[in-house]
């Protein structure tokens, strides 16, 4: 795993072959990370990565200059994996929780009162509560005015006609679906 571009741009981390995770590809990740420049500027951000796995996401946006990321993983493994590789970049800018996403969803705004800039959710797959993730976003208010919302997703997944639903990109198996907290000009 390598983190593309930053102040950290080209450290790798070896990620173990145990991990049930699969991390997203750098050529996704790459050109997602193309697509979003378009729509913000990471640099002061607060992030908030959901279903964090190897932590790619939050390490990518950490280099990118974010001044705050939440990464949830639920995983022992692989939130103890995020940690090492936060100390060997030596950040402190990131919050890494082990826990259940659903959970902070649904408890971490109203506790918190804490909203985010942008957001990056990458569920297994297979996750059978998948279809329900964005509307769970936006009910919860997680995202500040404005913000941004990237969900990957299995090619299966169709999310056009929610009402924040901004584009869809596609990378080889790698869907993405991206979503703005405000409504769309002509609704």
């Amino acid at each position: 795993m390598r983190i593309i571009t930053g102040k950290y741009k080209g450290r790798h981390f070896e990620i173990p072959r145990s991990f049930k995770a699969r991390p997203t590809t750098d050529f996704a990740k790459e050109n997602i990370f193309n697509v979003l420049a378009g729509y913000i500027d990471f640099e002061g951000t607060t992030a908030l990565d959901l279903f964090s796995g190897t932590g790619s996401i939050t390490l990518e946006l950490l280099s990118r200059g974010c001044s705050k990321v939440i990464s949830i993983e639920q995983d022992r493994e692989h939130h103890r994996f995020i940690l090492e590789c936060l100390k060997k970049l030596g950040t402190e800018a990131c919050m890494p929780l082990r826990g259940d996403v659903f959970r902070f969803i649904k408890s971490g705004k109203p506790k918190t009162g804490m909203q985010f800039d942008f957001i990056f959710a990458d569920p297994p797959y297979a996750l059978k509560e998948l279809p329900q993730i964005p509307n769970l976003i936006f009910e919860n208010r997680l995202l500040k005015e404005d913000g941004i919302f990237v969900f990957e997703h299995g090619k299966d997944n169709d999310f056009s006609q929610h009402p924040h639903f901004v584009e869809h990109r596609s990378y080889g198996s790698v869907n993405f679906s991206l979503f703005r907290a405000t409504v769309k000009a002509d609704e």
